[in-house]
């Protein structure tokens, strides 16, 4: 093999912030698990302050490393590896989280499904939990989807059920957003459509990128004979005001960048009503701090929309699945799998 071949078809990015406590215990896993020949494993090392630099350079010598000298967020951090990743000319690039576990042969089956369809512009494996291997992971599932009013849910978990893995999401399909904790994409591709958001910083900017990958003409799918393990809530827990402002602001940026101009206003009409119910239901309970970040998402989401002018002319929300409404379908009608979705 000459230098000019020896060069993998994909880059395994894992994006690192202060998590020595996680890469010993996940990137052993990616780097036994990952084969050479088609994938090279990559930490890049957004600007952390902990001991993760020295950990893997003492502990991981054959794991790359890029060292970024700030924290960029999420977003912006994997931006700028997808941008170095172009430049050393890898074809495919894995967004790997540093809480997910991967079992030997991960990877083939995505590249494989990629090199085999030039129009499918991302996929994902099927995401399970690393606590509880027998269900599905809430931050993708068997792949995710989104309703007419903004609110994501995946094969094998609708808000906060989540199933047990028995197979019955096993088939390749096309979904319309990939999870971020393992998005496989086009490098290309991925820089054409505009990279994640940083505006965004973290949350829902994979569904962002992937409502755009769509407006490319490209395809979404999950590929279920890969299967990999995520820990979850790494970054923030779920009941964290910050997560909850950054979700609820994040998903009406998504909103306002990727639907047309036409649909735009009643379906934000409907978000200010549902998230006032939002709102209410918090103070009821007494949570002060999460009722607030629904007050400042709602009123960073008015200051940063104008920085995006622009909308497409299709509203991809009309399709069957995204025409639902999943509140209806989940608290009015108890649906609470996936398969029971009536299309």
């Amino acid at each position: 093999m000459t230098a000019e071949n020896s060069k993998p078809p994909c880059a395994v990015i894992i994006l690192n912030w202060n998590g020595a406590r996680l890469l010993p215990e996940f990137l052993p896993s990616v780097v036994t698990g990952t084969a050479p020949d088609i994938g090279r494993v990559i930490v890049a090392d957004n600007g952390s302050t902990d001991e993760s630099v020295e950990i893997l350079r003492r502990d991981f010598p054959g794991v790359e490393l890029w060292e970024f000298t700030e924290n960029y967020g999420f977003a912006e951090g994997y931006n700028k590896a997808l941008e170095r990743a172009h430049r050393e000319g890898y074809r495919y690039a894995v967004l790997l989280n540093s809480d997910v576990k991967t079992p030997g042969g991960w990877l083939q089956p995505l590249v494989s499904y990629m090199e085999q369809h030039p129009e499918c512009g991302a996929c994902q494996p099927k995401l399970l939990s690393y606590k509880e291997p027998e269900k599905f992971e809430y931050a993708g599932a068997s792949g995710g989807f989104i309703d007419r009013n903004g609110y994501p849910f995946c094969r094998g978990r609708i808000f906060g059920v989540v199933e047990e893995d028995k197979g019955q999401y096993d088939d390749i399909r096309e979904i319309f957003w990939a999870t971020g904790a393992a998005l496989m994409v086009p490098v290309e591709l991925y820089l054409t459509a505009g990279g994640l958001d940083a505006g965004f910083f973290a949350h829902m900017e994979e569904i962002d990128l992937c409502w755009r990958i769509h407006l490319l003409g490209k395809s979404i799918v999950v590929v279920p004979q890969s299967a990999v393990y995520h820990l979850g809530g790494g970054s923030l827990p779920a009941s964290d005001p910050r997560k909850t402002y950054l979700n609820f602001r994040n998903n009406l940026l998504l909103l306002h960048k990727n639907l047309p101009k036409r649909d735009l206003r009643g379906t934000l009409m409907r978000r200010r009503l549902l998230d006032t119910v939002a709102w209410a239901k918090f103070m009821l309970t007494l949570d002060f701090g999460n009722a607030n970040a629904i007050l400042r998402a709602h009123r960073d989401f008015r200051r940063m929309r104008r920085a995006y002018t622009r909308h497409p002319d299709v509203n991809l929300l009309r399709q069957p699945l995204q025409r639902r409404n999943i509140l209806l379908d989940h608290y009015l009608r108890r649906i609470t799998t996936f398969s029971k979705l009536p299309l």
